[in-house]
């Protein structure tokens, strides 16, 4: 039994309650805890047992966190090779119509260019 630890227990248990009951129970307590006074100074789980469970509560919040933030990665990744997917099969049409733009640009050409010679085959013919 400390008798500091009694004091200041006391003095602990007077000023959170302001009363002398308090005090008398801040005292004893400071004096059989001896770890100073009253809700102050090194709480430990062997000595508060709340802490222990709050302590496992908060090791279970964490672990769903983790589970929580694991499914919005794998979330995000699937959105992504969805994203990729799209994006290639897109630009596998654009290239598909262009080059569909670049035949019927030739084709359109070469009637050009036949009309040409039929019309100079006309003349040549009608001459």
């Amino acid at each position: 039994m400390n008798l500091l630890n009694t004091i200041a227990g006391a003095a602990a248990g007077l000023l959170t309650t302001g009363n002398p009951v308090g005090a008398i129970a801040g005292g004893v307590q400071g004096a059989l805890a001896g770890g100073g006074p009253s809700n102050a100074g090194n709480i430990q789980p062997s000595t508060d047992g709340t802490l222990a469970a709050q302590q496992t509560l908060d090791e279970g919040y964490e672990w769903a966190q983790l589970g929580l933030n694991a499914e919005n990665m794998r979330h995000n990744l699937a959105m992504e090779l969805q994203s990729t997917m799209f994006n290639e099969a897109e630009d596998e049409k654009s290239e598909q119509l262009r080059e569909m733009n670049t035949l019927r640009d030739v084709a359109m050409k070469q009637r050009e260019a036949d009309i040409g010679i039929l019309k100079e085959f006309i003349k040549t013919v009608k001459d």
